[in-house]
């Protein structure tokens, strides 16, 4: 993929602190303006310093800009990372973008402490992806994710066969489809249960608004691909349109990226219809732009394993006397639920993430 043919393993990092020295290193050998919003007052897993880093290639105050973020959900940040490292060494594609205009605004580990301490959410169990919200109107109801709750995280970790047998009688009552949906569509009662969005903007997206507005409120056209992992057959990189439902937005992302661009409101998404995804960010504040707003999500496992790592995770919060070898176990079911131990779904990864920029690049070329 890069003008170095580096192998694709080269390319991922092992943990979230040689992924941000990594960033930050390429960044200046590109002659990026690269900035960082530290987290305050906690530590990474390993006592280090925790941020959300960005890299600007290309002119401030672009009329045409191109956002790439990572580390959204944590532990996706490591194929995030990998393909923003990959996209500072493709001297073509950066050349690309140079004579086209568009400025490259990278941000690296939207969520650091959920990158480094591999944990979906964030330092307060929030889901950037359903913290986007309006706070100052009533937060969105999910009383069937209420329903469920107590079969998600039952008083022991495994779930003891009863447990499963309930849960799955749940599911056979009322379908996959209607429990997938209850369950990740997100929630706003339950602080320390699952695909909880907070009562208020969290840390990491008061830092990601002023850096748009730093960065991008004065583009014409913007795109944004937001790099994740977990749902979805194995290596396919669904693009999952994340924009206004406007069909303007909507048409230009699909003539950006092409038919088999999918929206979750339209229901033929392998991802929920979900509140506050960290991509709206952009609708506010980017007003006077167009947007083609996008998640890239490739897929690692089977779903319920994905969910099972999820819940047991929300399971350990509530439980602090829980073993140490238990949360060891769920940690590296975790990391290997988010990013596959393949090189071959590495290169899967990499080589569908630079197809998806050079079709925003394009696409904002011609805008």
């Amino acid at each position: 993929m890069t003008s170095t043919r580096t192998p694709a393993s080269a390319i991922f990092s092992r943990d979230y602190e040689q992924a941000r020295t990594r960033f930050l290193e390429a960044a200046a050998a590109r002659g990026a303006a690269v900035e960082s919003a530290v987290l305050e007052g906690l530590r990474g897993a390993r006592g280090e310093e925790l941020a959300m880093d960005t890299a600007l290639l290309g002119p401030r105050g672009a009329r045409k800009v191109l956002v790439v973020s990572s580390g959204t959900h944590g532990p996706e940040g490591f194929a995030g990372s990998a393909a923003q490292l990959a996209l500072l060494q493709d001297q073509e594609l950066l050349q690309r973008a140079g004579s086209a205009g568009v400025a490259l605004l990278l941000v690296h580990a939207v969520n650091p402490y959920g990158f480094s301490h591999l944990q979906r959410t964030n330092e307060d169990n929030v889901d950037l992806n359903r913290n986007h919200i309006d706070f100052s109107r009533p937060l969105p109801a999910n009383p069937v994710y209420a329903e469920l709750e107590p079969l998600l995280m039952p008083q022991q970790w495994p779930p003891s066969p009863r447990d499963r047998k309930a849960l799955q009688d749940w599911i056979d009552r009322h379908g996959l489809p209607a429990y997938r949906k209850a369950v990740t569509a997100g929630q706003y009662a339950s602080p320390d249960g699952v695909f909880y969005g907070g009562t208020g903007p969290s840390w990491s997206n008061r830092s990601l608004r002023e850096l748009l507005r730093r960065h991008a409120s004065e583009a014409t056209h913007l795109g944004w691909v937001d790099i994740h992992t977990g749902l979805g057959p194995y290596g396919h990189g669904e693009k999952i349109y994340a924009g206004r439902v406007l069909e303007q937005d909507h048409a230009m992302a699909r003539a950006w990226w092409g038919a088999d661009l999918f929206a979750p409101f339209a229901g033929d998404s392998v991802s929920a219809d979900v509140s506050g995804p960290v991509v709206s960010a952009a609708c506010d504040e980017c007003p006077g732009a167009r947007l083609a707003l996008m998640g890239l999500e490739f897929g690692t496992v089977e779903q319920e394993e994905v969910l099972g790592c999820l819940r047991a995770q929300a399971w350990l919060r509530r439980h602090p006397e829980a073993p140490q070898a238990l949360r060891e176990q769920v940690a590296r079911r975790t990391r290997e639920a988010f990013c596959c131990d393949s090189d071959e779904w590495r290169g899967m990864v990499l080589g569908q993430t630079r197809v998806a920029l050079l079709q925003a690049v394009q696409g904002l070329r011609a805008a």
